[in-house]
C-alpha cells in the first residue's frame, strides 16, 4: 500500500512550492509559525471574483509534510488552530537572495513531460531501442528542453538551486583549490560552481 501511494509525497510538495509557501513563513528570516488562512493571505491575491483560497485543503497538504519532516506543526489555542513554521529541510525551499532555492528541483523533477516518460518506464522493457521519454513526447530529452525555453530555464535553475549551495560550503571548509593556475569545467551546466571557484581563487585560469 504504501509503495503505491508514494506519489503522495512528492506531489504536495510539488504543490508547497508552486504556492509560495515556505516563503511566505520564512518572510525574511522570522519563521513565524502561521496557519494556513494566514499562509494563503500571503501569498495569494485574488482577482476580483476569485475566492482566497482553501485554508483546510492546505493544511492536509501541510499536516502530511509535517509527518516527512518539512514542516513543524504548533498546536494552539487549546487544539483549536494549528500553526506550521519550516524544519531544516524547509528551509530549503526558501527562496535566496538571488531567486535559488531547491523549490526549483523540486519542480524541474514533475513537469509534465518527465512525468509522462514515468507512465512508459515499463516500455523500457518491452523495447530498449526507444527511452520512454521519447515514446511519451516524440523527441529526446534534451532537444525536447531546447525548444521549450521555459522548461530549459526551470531545468538551469533547479541545477543552480542545488550546486550553489553545494559549492559554496565547499568552499568555506576546502582550501584544495589553492595554488591551481588551471581548472577544467567538464560537463558544467550553468557554470556556477566554476565562477564561485575563480571568484575565491582569482590565481585561477580557464
Amino acid at each position: 500500500m504504501e509503495l503505491a501511494n508514494m506519489i503522495s509525497v512528492p506531489m504536495p510538495l510539488n504543490a508547497v512550492v508552486k504556492l509560495k509557501v515556505a516563503d511566505a513563513i520564512w518572510e525574511g528570516g522570522s519563521n513565524t509559525p502561521l496557519s494556513p488562512a494566514e499562509i494563503l493571505a500571503k501569498t495569494r491575491r485574488p482577482l476580483e471574483g476569485e475566492g482566497v483560497g482553501d485554508a483546510e485543503n492546505l493544511q492536509r497538504i501541510l499536516r502530511m509534510l509535517t509527518s516527512y519532516g518539512v514542516f513543524e506543526e504548533h498546536i494552539v489555542d487549546d487544539g483549536f488552530q494549528r500553526r506550521y513554521s519550516l524544519t531544516e529541510v524547509g528551509k530549503t525551499l526558501v527562496t535566496e537572495e538571488n531567486g535559488l532555492s531547491y523549490g526549483s528541483y523540486v519542480l524541474q523533477h514533475h513537469q509534465d513531460a518527465l512525468m509522462r516518460a514515468w507512465t512508459m518506464v515499463h516500455e523500457a522493457v518491452n523495447d530498449s531501442s526507444t527511452e520512454p521519454f521519447v515514446k511519451a513526447n516524440g523527441e529526446p530529452a534534451y532537444d525536447y528542453y531546447g525548444k521549450k525555453l521555459e522548461m530549459n530555464s526551470l531545468m538551469l535553475n533547479a541545477m543552480s538551486g542545488v550546486s550553489v549551495p553545494f559549492m559554496k560550503a565547499i568552499l568555506e571548509g576546502y582550501d584544495g583549490f589553492q595554488g591551481v593556475k588551471t581548472l577544467v569545467d567538464v560537463g558544467g551546466g550553468g557554470g556556477d560552481c566554476l565562477k564561485m571557484i575563480m571568484e575565491k581563487h582569482s590565481s585561477i585560469q580557464l
